[in-house]
């Protein structure tokens, strides 16, 4: 094993690890210079249309050093905070780190983020500063953060340009002769550990390994060691990035297996894959340290536009949870837009990811919900519920306390925006509990607050109210008790069960206004007056009216007496007084994304 090299790329997000990246390929021979593309290890359209990487991508390249081979096993990894889960799993299959910090931007919330995950996992970390071409100012002094925050030496700091390829190749270089190679246990018992998958209509699941103990092999009879499930390998091989076939892997290789398991559930990231064989022989394998469970905390509900696509959209939902574990769903109905699924996730990026992937890879035409964090309720009885819509509220005289999860929130900021940002955080329930200078104009502070007020718009408020250059990242804490409102949408005095939405108590007169006011704009008129009303507890606290659509019932008449006009008026207003109390309206899906593309502005 002493010439493999596992490792990842990590950083905050846009500090250029897919292009860096790209150069790794390109030095190693891996692409060549003419297929070459930008973010070419990024092959979802999203990642290259939003320049962000969504997904963990492995690859293999080789390079030979002082006449040695060494092969070398890069995952690329997500740097926004609501991927996290996807760092955390690469950082388990690899001994090494690049930490890849912007030197127009210097140290940023998520760069520590990722950096205490890679400490926490003890994996030797290289500290490394991009764009070396666009700037020479300040640059010692991010080298010298850099430093500080990895307890090296300022001459131990990488100076690359991924764009220009200055300084890339002595940056391989140093991984060879820093990151330690995998141990040598190729002689023990099969255990490797999944840490992704994804769905093959010919060969079944493909599960993303790292073979930690022995090797496999094509056509062996294999075990999932916590789902209890045995399989026969069709085939395996490694990323170039592509799928490559190679038919066998052993311990310290990074590579896929094509389990043959048409059910996606069946394979679950973090499991081990054993040898049938060692359980049928009752040896005692013991499982590798997989995963711990992410933890949504938005949830939103997903309905197909008709029913009838109800079927493959449960069945695109089980093909994506192999390619992302880190988001739930559980079926769910609503009368107004019928059968769907309550989907879980990490955070707002991760919802709009998650949406877009369903909509473009699976072809859905989807209504989704405004998300919401889960509510902690203790009923008067003592009973304690969690309550992840609206719908599900009790009434108030059954509720003796609500409690809505916290979280602790980081902010790094230049220390000319913090003023601003301290005026600005109380707007959003927050309390500030620590300040500390890291470097001379740098400042970490950190806060409390409800994570409902994080969810939708505080990150475009705090980039604004920084110019840009405050990051945040954040955990989640513990449960609290607050004060909190359900408010009920009557349209046409018909309770829409869709639209119900929680506000903290204290703002919900400007928050009722706010939607009577939206819904008015948005909710096409109909050929009667239509009433808008928000309620708490069964009272009206808010109100519009969207007028009738009206035709020109007088528009043949000319001249005469006022008198036949006055007739006709009147007739007309007694047909839509009719149709009002008949009536029924439909409200049609674009409403509902209008209506959530508002809550984030």
């Amino acid at each position: 094993m002493a010439n493999i090299r596992n490792f990842v790329i990590i950083a905050h997000i846009d500090h250029g690890k897919s292009t860096l990246a790209d150069r790794f390929l390109e030095i190693t021979n891996t692409i060549s210079k003419s297929k070459l593309e930008s973010q070419f290890l990024d092959k979802m359209s999203l990642e290259k249309e939003k320049g962000i990487t969504i997904k963990m991508h492995p690859c293999q390249m080789k390079y030979k050093l002082n006449n040695q081979e060494y092969i070398l096993n890069l995952i690329d990894t997500p740097g926004h905070a609501d991927f996290n889960y996807e760092v955390s799993r690469a950082l388990k299959a690899v001994e090494g780190a690049i930490l890849l910090v912007d030197v127009t931007q210097g140290v940023q919330a998520q760069t520590l983020a990722n950096l205490y995950l890679a400490q926490k996992q003890g994996l030797k970390i290289i500290g490394c500063l991009n764009k070396i071409d666009l700037t020479t100012f300040n640059r010692d002094d991010i080298k010298k953060d850099v430093s500080k925050i990895l307890n090296i030496n300022v001459d131990d700091i990488f100076m690359v340009s991924a764009k220009t390829g200055e300084g890339v190749e002595e940056l391989l270089k140093k991984v060879i002769d820093y990151v330690d190679e995998p141990k040598n246990l190729i002689n023990k018992p099969l255990r490797a550990l999944i840490f992704d998958s994804k769905f093959d209509p010919y060969r079944g699941v493909l599960a993303y390994v790292r073979v930690f103990d022995g090797e496999v092999n094509a056509n062996d009879d294999i075990y999932l060691v916590m789902q209890k499930e045995k399989s026969k390998v069709i085939e395996c091989g490694i990323f170039k990035p592509d799928l490559v076939v190679t038919n066998n892997l052993k311990s310290g290789e990074i590579g896929w297996i094509a389990t043959g398991l048409k059910d996606p559930g069946l394979v679950k990231v973090g499991d081990t894959i054993t040898l049938r064989k060692y359980i049928d022989d009752n040896q005692s394998i013991e499982p590798l340290a997989g995963y711990k469970e992410p933890q949504p905390m938005v949830f939103s509900g997903f309905y197909p536009a008709t029913n009838d696509d109800f079927e493959a959209f449960a069945k695109s939902l089980a093909k994506l949870k192999l390619n992302d574990a880190s988001f739930t769903y559980e079926p769910e109905a609503n009368e107004a837009l019928g059968r769907g699924f309550r989907l879980g996730f990490l955070g707002i990026l991760h919802y709009e990811i998650i949406t877009l992937r369903l909509q473009r890879e699976y072809n859905l035409n989807l209504i989704t919900t405004i998300p919401m964090v889960p509510y902690k309720i203790i009923l008067l009885d003592g009973k304690e519920i969690f309550v992840k819509k609206p719908t599900d509220f009790p009434e108030n005289n059954q509720i003796k306390l609500i409690k809505e999860p916290y979280v602790e929130l980081k902010i790094l900021t230049p220390s000319k925006y913090l003023n601003a940002i301290i005026s600005l955080m109380p707007n959003f329930r927050a309390t500030q509990t620590h300040l500390e200078t890291l470097q001379s104009d740098l400042i970490l502070v950190t806060y409390e607050l409800p994570l409902s007020e994080l969810i939708l718009d505080l990150y475009d408020n705090l980039k604004s109210a920084s110019q840009g250059f405050a990051s945040m990242i954040y955990d989640i804490l513990d449960y609290r008790e607050t004060d909190v409102q359900k408010l009920d949408v009557l349209i046409h005095h018909e309770k829409e069960e869709s639209l119900s939405f929680i506000v903290p108590t204290e703002r919900v007169d400007r928050e009722a206004r706010k939607l009577t006011t939206k819904l008015k704009e948005i909710i096409p008129p109909q050929n009667f007056a239509l009433a808008i009303q928000v309620a708490r507890d069964g009272l009206i606290i808010s109100r519009e009216t969207i007028p009738a659509m009206k035709k020109d019932v007088t528009g043949y008449l000319y001249g005469g007496d006022r008198t036949r006009k006055m007739k006709l008026w009147k007739k007309q207003q007694r047909g839509k007084k009719r149709l009002a109390s008949i009536g029924s309206v439909n409200i049609p899906p674009e409403v509902y994304h209008k209506l959530f593309l508002n809550k984030k502005d």
